[in-house]
Order: C-alpha cells, then structure tokens, then sequence
C-alpha cells in the first residue's frame, strides 16, 4: 500500500538575531516576531521573543552583539503569505525613557540552508516641526502601535521614515515535503543547461 501524499509543508527555521550598529546609540535590546499569512501556523517554538539590553563592543567596531537565539517551525498548504520576521529596537532616550530605535523585516529564506542577512533600520518620523518639538520635549517618539505593520505595505507610502542602523541576522533554514506538492526550493540555476 502507498503512503498516503502529505497535504502540508514544514518550514523550519532557527538561528539568531546576531548584532547590530547603530553608531549614535548603546545600551539597546530588540524584539522580534513573525508575521505570514493565514494559511501557515506554527506547530513549535517561539514566533516572539525580546532579547537582553546589550552595550557596544570595545573594539573599533563598537558592535552591539545579541546573538538572541531564533527558533520556530510552521506548518503551510502553500507559500502565499511566506514568514517574514519583523524586528524592532530598543533603547533609552537623555530622560531615561525606553523609545523605538529602529525597525525592520526581512522575509525567511526561501531556500534550505545556512543564511545571512542585514537588515536597513528605520524610524517613524513627525511631520511638522512643532511635533518633533513636543514629542521630544514630551519623551514620546513617533512609533507603531503594532510593529507588525513593517511587514504589511498598506499605508507604509504615507508614513515619513528616516533609515537608522542596520541588524545581522543569521537563520538556518530546513523545508520538510515541499518538494512532494510541487515547489522547488533548491538553489537557482543561472548558468543554463550545459553544452556537451
């Protein structure tokens, strides 16, 4: 008797957010969570997580490094809606106040395997200046109510952003039956078919 086809796929993805520079602060921390669309669902591991507050390394570098593990497994019918992880910083104003540093999002590799990515941060800016005036005066950034929005492109046209810092992240990818219901995962190939 054959084995019965399998009607889902299998993404699994671990790793960590490795560092950061943002050359005008120190003394951040970051969150992360997972944003896809309505047809995936986790089946283990964490889709959130917030890391510890780190400072600058002492080297000419001045790296904040994390290395704030990542670890998730969803479960999928199709690749529409594929996980983006959205990260967001964090870190203390003159006041003492904890305010946005930067966002950012960058989609899962879509290929299995060991991969690096850089993400370009930015934050909300105000629009006028009697606004930046008072939210700093106030201690009160501009910043999103959900960070998930990052990941969404509803809206994103009319939000004014000023890019701030970069994040490293690194993610080993694993897919699980893709390859059964019809998607080819494996490296592209750009060299084309070979001549004899």
């Amino acid at each position: 008797m054959a084995a019965a086809s399998p009607s889902v796929f299998l993404l699994m993805v671990n790793g960590q957010v490795e560092s950061a520079q943002f050359p005008e602060y120190d003394d951040l921390y970051c969150k992360y969570c997972f944003v896809y669309g309505q047809d995936w669902a986790p089946t283990a591991g964490l889709e959130e997580g917030i890391s510890q507050i780190t400072s600058k390394s002492q080297d000419v570098r001045r790296v904040l490094v994390w290395n704030f593990p990542i670890d998730v497994t969803f479960k999928s019918t199709n690749p529409y809606g594929w996980p983006q992880i959205v990260l967001s910083v964090y870190g203390p104003d003159v006041f003492g106040n904890d305010v946005v540093r930067g966002y950012g999002a960058v989609h899962v590799p879509f290929s299995p395997g060991r991969h690096k990515r850089t993400i370009p941060m930015f934050v909300p800016e105000s629009t006028s200046k009697l606004q930046k005036f008072t939210s700093w005066f106030m201690g009160r950034r501009p910043e999103y109510t959900d960070p998930k929005v990052v990941a969404q492109g509803e809206g994103r046209e009319v939000t004014r952003v000023r890019s701030q810092g970069f994040v490293t992240l690194l993610f080993n990818v694993v897919t699980k039956d893709m390859r059964k219901l019809g998607y080819d995962t494996g490296p592209v190939d750009t060299q084309g078919p070979s001549l004899p």
